[in-house]
């Protein structure tokens, strides 16, 4: 089923087109709150968010585009806003028995591992450098598709991905990783 056929089948009432949605995009999703969020519960909430918000906003979709940049574009701002709202929360409201992955990342990785060591290079981006890195080389979307995602003009989309890349080869330099 196509993308236009399924969200077809959702504004009919289908009670399988919300399960077909989920189903096919969940991992993509999933994979962006993770790679933003570096919380494996957080990405849970804010992918669920999603699938929540976009079930909701379906007969406002414009049905012609794909689904996928629209559904990482709702994904995208659920982990602004979880990550505005963890900002504000203060340090100590975190249960001490809580042990988050990215915590374990600050282990230093083999030097021998460049996968650990782009992880870590991913995780010190600022936020927006990170969502534009993943939307475009682990998505696969387009400049146009990334910048309607996050709302900003293509130019800056380019610009924060050519920053993103610049922080991480310097990065890797700095940790004696070669290429």
């Amino acid at each position: 089923m196509d993308d236009l056929l399924l969200v077809e089948a959702i504004r009919s009432g289908d009670p399988q087109a919300p399960r077909e949605l989920i189903a096919r995009f969940q991992g993509v999703v999933f994979g962006l709150c993770f790679r933003m969020l570096n919380h494996r519960h957080d990405a849970e909430d804010a992918m669920q968010e999603t699938f929540v918000r976009a079930l909701r906003g379906i007969f406002g979709f414009d049905a012609t585009r794909p689904i996928r940049p629209w559904l990482l574009e709702i994904a995208a701002n659920r982990c602004r806003t979880a990550l505005a709202s963890r900002a504000r929360r203060p340090p100590s409201a975190e249960p001490s028995w809580i042990v988050d992955q990215a915590d374990l990342r600050s282990v230093p990785p083999d030097p021998d591992d460049l996968a650990g060591e782009l992880e870590l290079a991913l995780g010190r981006l600022r936020p927006e450098y990170r969502l534009v890195f993943a939307l475009f080389h682990e998505q696969g979307l387009s400049y146009e598709e990334v910048a309607q995602a996050v709302g900003r003009p293509i130019g800056t989309v380019k610009t924060w991905l050519h920053r993103a890349r610049a922080e991480l080869a310097a990065h890797l330099a700095s940790r004696g990783v070669r290429c």
